[in-house]
């Protein structure tokens, strides 16, 4: 279930400050097969994990979030990159910590570029209408992103959760779900709203993105091992900022990444996922970070889908990524500023508004 990509002397020598292979720390890491968890890969097979004196393997990519924080709890891997599973994993019980993003955006609260609702021919779904999902059979993926952002939709058409029907599926299952008539619609991550729109006829985008929800998506540990790895965070961290500066640069060579790790991918629907991808691959943290994953716990409790809520501030650690920030702006130097008054340092607490 381990990936390792054998790197070539001559990426080696492209390298020439890297750590000796006796040298690296090895590190275990997790992640979801959607086009937004595509900087670990990248990070590996570009180098800048050695070139950060790490040795990383990826597990194969996991089917959802709550499939990669199973591992996780199970000691398979060190670290996964999850969103919305992080929530109710907490609420259960698990002892999480957020260290970065692997995607969101720190310079501004909105952002939900990657996911999108689509429907098949003949569901009575109108583009750009979302009242008319009113009673339609809709699949998404409960306790993930794609939950989230579906409740926010319902919300935006002025109706309650009851007035639709919402099915629990894995993103890969759900193509197949729409060709077969057994869903009017579904909500996902990217590359599945484009698979769709491929590979089931008259399939058609109803909504994508317009910042109905602030996307949460983290890199994220148990706090025992979290305690113990500081340095090790750090190196990571980098080596994942490197590869998406990387990523936001060469977009057309990300895709062809993404096919490598994401199983049948076309390079033509991995070139329009990472189009969007880009555009919210951001591994800083800021104050509205910590704002987007307070109004999701808060989203899920009022809607009942959690039976309580918790202080983010005690499971997110922005300290690793901030000192990434200060020592190596050079990372970031192509993303938006965050503004002054969202900007965080070491021993910053989040105070809600409301």
């Amino acid at each position: 279930m381990i990936r390792r990509l054998a790197l070539a002397v001559g990426l080696a020598l492209a390298i020439p400050f890297a750590a000796s292979a006796q040298e690296l720390v090895k590190l275990k890491a997790g992640m979801v097969s959607g086009i937004d968890q595509l900087g670990l890969a990248i990070a590996l097979e570009q180098g800048f994990f050695e070139k950060n004196g790490l040795d990383v393997t990826i597990a194969n990519p996991f089917a959802t979030g709550v499939d990669a924080l199973n591992a996780l709890q199970a000691g398979q891997v060190d670290t996964v990159q999850v969103g919305v599973p992080m929530i109710g994993a907490v609420v259960r019980g698990m002892d999480l910590v957020a260290l970065g993003n692997y995607s969101g955006n720190a310079a501004q609260l909105g952002s939900d570029t990657t996911v999108a609702l689509v429907a098949r021919d003949g569901s009575g779904i109108k583009a750009g209408d979302l009242s008319t999902i009113k009673g339609k059979k809709i699949a998404a993926s409960f306790g993930t992103i794609n939950h989230l952002y579906i409740l926010a939709l319902i919300e935006a058409a002025g109706l309650k959760v009851a007035d639709v029907q919402l099915v629990n599926t894995p993103p890969p299952d759900m193509t197949v779900a729409l060709l077969s008539k057994g869903i009017d619609a579904f909500v996902g991550w990217d590359p599945w709203p484009i698979v769709a729109q491929k590979d089931v006829p008259g399939a058609y985008q109803v909504v994508r993105g317009g910042n109905h929800i602030s996307y949460i998506g983290f890199n994220v540990g148990l706090r025992a091992w979290v305690a113990k790895n500081g340095e090790t965070i750090k190196k990571f961290l980098a080596g994942l900022s490197e590869a998406d500066k990387w990523m936001r640069a060469n977009p057309k060579d990300a895709a062809q990444t993404a096919t490598r790790w994401i199983p049948g991918l076309d390079p033509a629907v991995a070139e329009k996922a990472m189009a969007f991808n880009i555009q919210q691959a951001d591994r800083r943290l800021s104050a509205n970070n910590y704002a987007a994953l307070h109004s999701a716990v808060a989203t899920l409790n009022r809607l009942g889908f959690i039976d309580k809520t918790f202080d983010v501030n005690k499971h997110m650690n922005a300290s690793y990524i901030v000192d990434v920030m200060k020592t190596k702006p050079e990372l970031f130097s192509d993303l938006p500023k965050i503004p002054e008054a969202a900007m965080i340092g070491d021993g910053y607490v989040f105070t809600p508004k409301n």
